[in-house]
């Protein structure tokens, strides 16, 4: 099997590895018919790619079989972060237009029964490749073999590819960034992985300061609830008002670091 090695942010730092086992946590008590969640946001460079590693590697550490699934095509931040020992590097573009098989575009990190597929090669028509009946396969073999398929997706706020993905996934967790996010941003979100008629599983409030939520300077704050009205009261809760938050802009040309 192709290798890649990953980065963690959780290495020596106690509380941001355990703000990941309370997330993980979190997301054990959703129920035992959540195994594929994906992970999206409102805009770029709000971590949701970092966050969905290192849950995933959170998951493995107790014994769960665990993939991560890049499906952001149009700009992947995996595929530039991570060193694989593959050349060419094959990914989920490639498969999904047949130019590679499953065994090459699976990477195996250096955590046990953490595995990984990258986003590939940007093509021409990424939101079109994700309606296709082979990436509904892909999930589908993807459940067989693991016991979580966290999917890390394009910021929803940004394009529409996350809102097709969650429609064939079990859940979706929403990650905010502290500050930059206006409420009305959020809640579009949110009514728009409703249409697709996704569960939503929870919010991430990431990037909050030192001692903001007790979690440290790397903080993760971690929400559920049952009321799907009441999901992100807790923003306004916290101090957050729509007025304070600052919506971040999208510049294709910029790299991102989500």
């Amino acid at each position: 099997m192709n290798k890649i090695e990953i980065t963690s942010v959780t290495t020596g730092s106690y509380r941001t590895s355990e703000a990941f086992k309370a997330l993980r946590t979190n997301l054990q008590f959703s129920g035992p018919d959540i195994k594929c969640i994906a992970i999206t946001s409102c805009m770029q460079n709000e971590g949701k790619s970092l966050i969905s590693v290192e849950l995933a590697k959170s998951l493995s550490e107790i014994g769960k079989k665990v993939i991560v699934l890049d499906t952001d095509m149009r700009k992947s931040v995996m595929t530039a972060r991570y060193k694989t020992e593959s050349n060419p590097t094959y990914g989920l573009s490639q498969y999904l237009t047949n130019q590679a098989s499953l065994e090459d575009i699976i990477f195996e990190t250096q955590y046990e029964n953490l595995h990984m597929i990258l986003a590939g090669k940007y093509p021409p028509n990424p939101v079109e490749l994700l309606y296709t009946d082979k990436f509904k396969e892909l999930l589908a073999k993807c459940r067989e073999e693991y016991d979580y398929v966290i999917v890390d997706t394009t910021p929803l706020g940004a394009v529409i590819d996350a809102a097709v993905i969650a429609q064939r996934c079990d859940g979706a967790v929403l990650v905010i960034s502290a500050g930059k996010i206006k409420y009305r941003i959020a809640s579009n979100v949110k009514k728009q992985l409703e249409k697709a008629n996704c569960q939503i599983l929870g919010a991430i409030l990431n990037h909050t300061e030192t001692g903001r939520f007790n979690n440290g300077a790397y903080a993760y704050t971690y929400y559920r609830r049952t009321e799907p009205k009441r999901r992100f009261a807790f923003l306004r809760r916290k101090g957050y008002k729509e007025e304070t938050f600052e919506q971040e802009t999208v510049n294709e040309s910029e790299e991102t670091n989500n």
